[in-house]
Formats: C-alpha cells, sequence, structure tokens
C-alpha cells in the first residue's frame, strides 16, 4: 500500500519534536477515461476510492481532482465528482512535488 507520507521532509523541533513539511497535492490532470458520479447520501472520498482504486488510503486524488480542501472526507449529495482513471499518475505526479522539499 503507497504511503503518501513516506517522501515528505521531517522537521525537528528546538525541544526534539519532530513534524513533517507541508505537503502538496498536484493538480489531477483530466483524462478520457475519467469517470464521473453523481454523489449520494453518505458518500464518502474513501469510500469512493475503495470502490474505484481498492484503497481507501488514495482518497485525496478524488478530493485534489474536484477541488476539495475542506477538512472531511464527507461529500455533499447531489455533486458531479470526477473519478481519476489515472491513479498511478497522479500518484507519481505526488511524489515529484513533493520529494526534495
Amino acid at each position: 500500500m503507497p504511503n503518501r507520507y513516506r517522501n515528505i521532509t521531517k522537521i525537528k523541533s528546538p525541544n526534539g519534536k519532530q513534524y513533517r513539511s507541508t505537503t502538496i497535492y498536484p493538480e489531477v490532470p483530466l483524462n478520457e477515461n475519467d469517470t464521473y458520479v453523481i454523489s449520494s447520501y453518505g458518500d464518502r472520498y474513501d469510500v469512493l476510492a475503495q470502490e474505484f482504486y481498492s484503497n481507501s488510503n488514495l482518497w485525496w486524488i478524488i478530493a485534489s481532482a474536484n477541488n476539495f480542501y475542506k477538512g472531511s472526507l464527507n461529500i455533499t449529495p447531489g455533486i458531479q465528482l470526477r473519478i481519476p482513471y489515472n491513479k498511478d499518475q497522479a500518484l507519481e505526479n505526488f511524489e515529484n512535488v513533493n520529494k526534495n522539499r
């Protein structure tokens, strides 16, 4: 299972606490094979990621593709969502943007 934090720089504070630097979520490019769904009551980004990618940890790909940065996995019912087809490209873009920062 991919860990999106493995290449995020760890920062140590003067009192010894460890933090990670800010994570950047890159834009997820459109693909002609993307899937579009209308959300319904109870939908969550992690549940959709499990359904479409067989991995709930990839929820951030769907959230990023839909410009969602609100801090909740819950989705407003009745909105159109884009499910990116190429999750591997999204993972690669994430790695490239966040490594060596």
